[in-house]
C-alpha cells in the first residue's frame, strides 16, 4: 500500500487564516503572563469538554459539566455524566501525549470511551458508514485498512512541509475520513487537533476551539461532507481555520482590549439580586462574561432551545435588566443598573 497522503488544495482563504491566526497569537502572547492563569484554563477546559459532548448530543448543560469538575453530584443522564467524567480524565491526560505515537492516541481512546462501548481503545473490526437516512454519505474503508492509515497518517501530519495550524486541520478531516473506531471518532478527532495545536503553541490549551465548533455544528457536518464529496480536505481545513482565527481573535479581544470589562463596569449586584429564576440568572452571568454573545450560543450553553431562550430574555427586558443594542448580529447586550 502507498503512504498515505491527503489530497487537498491550499487556498487563498486558507492562506489568509493563518495569517490572521499568527497575528492573534503574536499578541496574545504578549499579554499572557497577566491573562493564562490555571483558572482559566480549568474554565477554558470545561467548556472544550461540554462543546465536543454537545456537539455528540449529550444533554448536559455547562453548568453541570463545570459541577461534575469540581466534584459535585448532578442529576442527569448515567451515559451522560460517564461521558463528561471520561472526558475530564482524558484532557487532563491529554497535553502529556505525544500527538505522533499511535499507542497514545488508542490509549485516550480508552480513556474517553471507558464503559461506553465495549472495545475502547481498540480500532472497528467492522466496516462502517455515514448515512443522512438511507442515503450513504460515505462509507469508510475497509477495517484491515484502519491500522496502517492511522500509522501512515501520524507519519504524515509528522513530516508533511505545512504550517501546524493547516496539518492539524488536515489530519481532524482525514481522522474523521477513516473512522477508526466503531464510536467516539468525531470527539477523538477534535480532541487530537487540540494536542497537534498545543504542539505549536501552548497557548491552545487556553482556547476552546471546540467551542466555536459546537457554535456552528451544521456547517462543521458540511464541511466534512464537502470535503468527502469533491475529494478535498482543503475545503474542511479552511471551516477548521476560521473557528481558530475566530477563538484566537475572541481571546485577543477579551484579554487585550478590556472590552468586556468596560460594557458590565456599571453592573450592580442588586441588578443579580433581583434575578430570582436559576437560568435568567444564568444568562445574565452569561453577558457579563460576552456582551456580544448570540441567542443561540446563550442557548447552546443552558442546554435549552433558543426560543426558550428567546422567552427568557423578554421576560429581562420587561423587567428592566436586559437591553439590546444595535442590530441582532452586530450589536451587544447591555445589562442596566
Amino acid at each position: 500500500m502507498q503512504n498515505y497522503e491527503p489530497i487537498f488544495n491550499i487556498t487563498p482563504e486558507i492562506l489568509n487564516s493563518v495569517y490572521e491566526i499568527a497575528a492573534n497569537l503574536e499578541r496574545i502572547d504578549i499579554i499572557r503572563e497577566r491573562t493564562l492563569t490555571p483558572q482559566l484554563r480549568k474554565e477554558n477546559r470545561i467548556k472544550t469538554i461540554h462543546s465536543s459532548l454537545w456537539i455528540e448530543a449529550n444533554s448536559l448543560t455547562l453548568q453541570q459539566v463545570t459541577d461534575i469538575v469540581n466534584g459535585k453530584r448532578v442529576a442527569g443522564l448515567a451515559k451522560d455524566i460517564l461521558e463528561v467524567k471520561n472526558a475530564i480524565i482524558a484532557y487532563d491526560e491529554l497535553l502529556g501525549c505525544n500527538p505522533y505515537n499511535e499507542k497514545d492516541l488508542l490509549r485516550q481512546h480508552k480513556l474517553l470511551m471507558n464503559g461506553l462501548v465495549d472495545d475502547a481503545g481498540k480500532y472497528r473490526n467492522a466496516g462502517v458508514g455515514v448515512f443522512a437516512g438511507k442515503t450513504p454519505v460515505h462509507i469508510a474503508p475497509p477495517q484491515s485498512q484502519v491500522p496502517v492509515l492511522v500509522f501512515q497518517l501520524l507519519e504524515w501530519v509528522k513530516n508533511a512541509k505545512l504550517p501546524q495550524v493547516v496539518k492539524s486541520c488536515i489530519f481532524h478531516y482525514e481522522f474523521e475520513f477513516i473512522h477508526p473506531f466503531m464510536d467516539g471518532n468525531g470527539r477523538m478527532g477534535r480532541m487530537w487537533q487540540t494536542l497537534l495545536l498545543y504542539q505549536e503553541n501552548p497557548i491552545f490549551a487556553w482556547l476552546p476551539v471546540e467551542t466555536i465548533v459546537a457554535y456552528n455544528q451544521q456547517e462543521y457536518y458540511k464541511a466534512i461532507r464537502r470535503s468527502t464529496h469533491n475529494n478535498d480536505s482543503g475545503i474542511f481545513a479552511a471551516f477548521m481555520l476560521s473557528a481558530i482565527k475566530q477563538a484566537t481573535a475572541d481571546f485577543k479581544e477579551k484579554h487585550h482590549r478590556g472590552e468586556i470589562q468596560i460594557a458590565t463596569q456599571n453592573v450592580t449586584d442588586n441588578v443579580v439580586d433581583n434575578v430570582t429564576d436559576p437560568r435568567e440568572k444564568m444568562i445574565v452571568d452569561l453577558i457579563k462574561t460576552n456582551y456580544k454573545i448570540s441567542m443561540q450560543q446563550i442557548a447552546l450553553k443552558c442546554g435549552v432551545t433558543k426560543m426558550t431562550i428567546s422567552r427568557d430574555i423578554a421576560k429581562l427586558k420587561e423587567k428592566g435588566v436586559l437591553a439590546r443594542v444595535g442590530k441582532e448580529k452586530s450589536g451587544y447586550w447591555s445589562i442596566k443598573q
